[in-house]
């Protein structure tokens, strides 16, 4: 990357007001031009979702910290689609999401709107990191996470990524993380995931809720292994999830 022109798009899914996005600008502010484009109000949860039956509008905003800011009422994907189209009057050299308010470690990424704005980015050949922490209280001081956010960032800059590879980032809930560890998402599910509530009319309704259930927390191979421990959790991510180890298998199926 040229490091003098270098323009990033940062963008999350917890909106233009969150925190989280403020405190990423603030961290990577040096390291070249930024652009947020985030959605106008909170986007948890969206994962890759497009808007296709919807209008979309771009709302500019004041600068932040020396960056530009601008609001699109869509998904995180949305942001980084049309603020590419629209906005932006050249390619981005990278893309940032984030900080998201909550862990996205373990199978969160097929769910989150920080990662799907990623994995956009990255299928666009752009280099791309998501970065977590895991609170959803947006009060709480997420510092911890500049350390992580500047040597991870930095290191991308220099030495890019590989293509068809992103970054899932996590950060623990504590005030300095012990180091970084490169490690590959654990196992699980969720379990009680709907609470179940009785209307004033009687009639039920029901709340997303629950917790992820880890199948493997003692195998120091994965992401929440590590956050456990202090540690800021790295997974390499491919958009492309296809089970190529499976095709022969499949193949004998179904002949």
């Amino acid at each position: 990357m040229n490091k003098k022109n270098l323009l990033i798009l940062v963008t999350n899914d917890d909106g233009i007001d969150a925190p989280g996005i403020h405190q990423l600008i603030d961290y990577v502010k040096d390291m070249g031009e930024i652009v947020a484009i985030a959605p106008d109000s909170p986007n948890s949860g969206q994962s890759s979702a497009i808007s296709v039956n919807k209008v979309l509008k771009i709302t500019n905003h004041p600068d932040y910290n020396g960056a530009r800011m601008h609001s699109v009422n869509g998904t995180p994907v949305d942001c980084v689609k049309l603020g590419m189209h629209a906005v932006l009057d050249r390619r981005p050299d990278l893309i940032l999401s984030g900080i998201n308010h909550g862990s996205n470690s373990g199978n969160s990424i097929i769910y989150s709107g920080t990662m799907g704005a990623v994995l956009e980015g990255c299928m666009l050949g752009i280099p791309s990191i998501g970065y977590s922490f895991h609170s959803h209280d947006q009060k709480r001081d997420i510092s911890a996470c500049r350390h992580v956010v500047e040597t991870i960032t930095s290191r991308v800059i220099e030495h890019g990524l590989p293509h068809g590879t992103c970054l899932n980032v996590n950060v623990p809930k504590c005030e300095a993380v012990c180091g970084i560890k490169v490690v590959r998402a654990a196992r699980g599910y969720w379990t009680e995931e709907y609470a179940e509530y009785i209307d004033p009319h009687g009639q039920p309704f029901y709340w997303l809720t629950g917790k992820f259930h880890n199948e493997e927390p003692g195998n120091p191979e994965t992401d929440l292994y590590w956050t456990d421990r202090g540690y800021a959790s790295v997974v390499p991510c491919h958009p492309d999830q296809s089970a190529t180890d499976m095709i022969t298998t499949i193949e004998h199926l179904l002949d």
